[in-house]
């Protein structure tokens, strides 16, 4: 049995540890160092150095868990345990020079997120939770909104940027969601809108076209501040990022009417 808490602190380390080299190399960063993996898909050789950092440390921390990475550096598997890592969530804002991007660590035990980080570099915030164990902002447990409508919400989401096959039901569920909140944000990182749900600055979250390391750290981290995450059919089980909608307890039967209705019919 490994200890969580303990599992927690050392990660928080690791990712603040990575989060300087991330911020060193921002400066003065050329975008033409930048290739692509797929349409308005962008890599670089930031997110492929903080992978490996990650990796390296992670390893060390625990040598019988596997990896799922974003930039392949390793296959390892692992018999019970699987670190899921996205090096550095945002990286479109990251190579425009947005300061809004987040290295995003969840340790899976088999299906489950058991452990989950999300570090938002610039704003040097450390999104934590462990399961049964609370979430927490810098040391400070966090929890949902309290708003008790989705009249009362601000929601956020993530544009279609290579698969525009639900475009025309998400502009609708969109122009809804202008009309009927408080308001819609979109600040380019999963990882960060989930972990704003988490402590209470956004009440809803809902996009599709993701992967898992964009979402398994933010899962555990909203639903150990007591929130609610599913697909948009209502599943809250083995979810992989092709569907996600992330919300407060008050708020999730009616948002999850609102999408079903947009995006499923």
């Amino acid at each position: 049995m490994i200890d969580l808490k303990n599992i927690c602190k050392e990660v928080e380390k690791i990712a603040r540890e990575t989060g300087m080299f991330i911020r060193k190399e921002a400066e003065g960063f050329d975008i033409s160092r930048t290739e692509k993996k797929g349409l308005n898909d962008f890599v670089s050789y930031v997110d492929k150095g903080s992978e490996k950092i990650l990796v390296e440390k992670l390893n060390r921390l625990l040598p019988e868990a596997g990896f799922k990475t974003e930039e392949g550096t390793s296959t390892k598997k692992g018999l019970k345990y699987c670190w899921v890592i996205d090096p550095l969530d945002g990286t479109t804002n990251f190579i425009h020079g947005l300061s809004l991007y987040a290295i995003s660590i969840a340790l899976m035990e088999e299906d489950e997120a058991v452990a989950g980080v999300v570090y938002e570099v610039n704003g040097n915030e450390m999104f934590t939770a462990c399961k049964n164990g609370g979430a927490w902002l810098n040391g400070h447990q966090i929890h949902v909104s309290k708003a008790p409508r989705l009249s009362d919400s601000l929601v956020a989401t993530g544009f279609p940027y290579s698969d525009f096959s639900h475009l025309d039901s998400y502009m609708k569920c969109l122009t809804h969601f202008c009309k009927n909140t408080h308001g819609i944000r979109r600040l380019g990182s999963a990882a960060i809108d989930l972990s704003y749900v988490a402590c209470g600055r956004f009440e809803a979250f809902y996009e599709y076209g993701l992967h898992p390391w964009d979402i398994a750290a933010g899962i555990l981290i909203v639903r150990e501040a007591g929130g609610r995450v599913s697909d948009f059919s209502g599943n809250e089980d083995n979810l992989n990022g092709d569907e996600i909608l992330a919300s407060t307890e008050l708020v999730f039967p009616e948002i999850l009417k609102t999408v079903t209705a947009f995006m499923k019919n």
